[in-house]
């Protein structure tokens, strides 16, 4: 099975992950910088590499810039479930990304993203009721989603009860927490953040299974952030910042 990547960004990042099985470029555009790169990647790894018209690559993606690829997706390439997640490698400081319920393809591809950067090991979310990896998610994660393992469970309560037996403290974010970011301080070792869904937040089972909730401060007139801005603001300003400082 296979699925559409477009866009010079999230194409190259594709390629960089050797998941990539063809890639195409738009007809009259392979002696552009952006073009020679893109090709020159794929070739590096043996992919193929097709000229298409631009009417064939509009049926495929929308805002593809003219270049699009076709990214093989499957367990086989990288997904994984929740026996997998017991055995992974993960470091005695990883960091695990939880999604309980984020429907948004790009609430999912910004949240990769910032996973990915702030070098979290995993990111968790439900097979059901939760965004699937599109182009649209790869996109908006710049391609993060190509590198990051990700693994998609059933039921996330369980996911973090087999995170708790790996080690891991479970931080789920609340705006109704009684403890900011600014007064929890962050745990060491292996933590799991767990960020819930757009509307309504994290499930009631799923706040129940963390070992601690704390909220993020709204200071302006709105009341909350999106999930992706959530996740981003507390990877910086509670888990790095207080990694730093230790």
């Amino acid at each position: 099975m296979s699925t559409i990547v477009s866009g010079k960004r999230a194409v190259m990042e594709s390629i960089r992950s050797g998941r990539v099985s063809e890639v195409l470029v738009v007809r009259g555009g392979r002696e552009s910088p952006a073009s020679l790169e893109v090709i020159a990647a794929a070739r590096a790894g043996g992919i193929r590499v097709r000229e298409a018209s631009r009417e064939e690559l509009d049926a495929l993606a929308i805002d593809h810039r003219g270049f699009v690829a076709r990214v093989r997706t499957g367990r086989q390439v990288g997904e994984l479930g929740e026996r997998e997640m017991a055995s992974f490698p993960f470091a005695e400081d990883a960091i695990v990304v939880v999604l309980d319920g984020v429907e948004d393809p790009q609430n999912l591809g910004a949240s990769a993203r910032s996973a990915e950067a702030a070098g979290a090991s995993m990111l968790v979310t439900r097979v059901r009721r939760s965004a699937p990896v599109t182009d649209a998610a790869m996109r908006a994660s710049a391609g993060a989603l190509a590198h990051l393992p990700h693994a998609r469970v059933a039921n996330i309560s369980r996911a973090l009860l087999r995170l708790q037996d790996e080690g891991f403290t479970v931080v789920g974010l609340d705006a109704t927490a009684p403890v900011s970011v600014y007064h929890e301080p962050c745990p060491t070792g292996r933590i799991a953040v767990v960020i819930g869904s757009e509307g309504t937040g994290m499930s009631r089972l799923v706040k129940e299974s963390c070992d601690r909730l704390v909220a993020l401060p709204m200071h302006g007139k709105v009341d909350s952030l999106n999930a992706a801005a959530s996740l981003a603001a507390v990877l910086y300003g509670y888990v790095l910042v207080s990694r730093a400082g230790a």
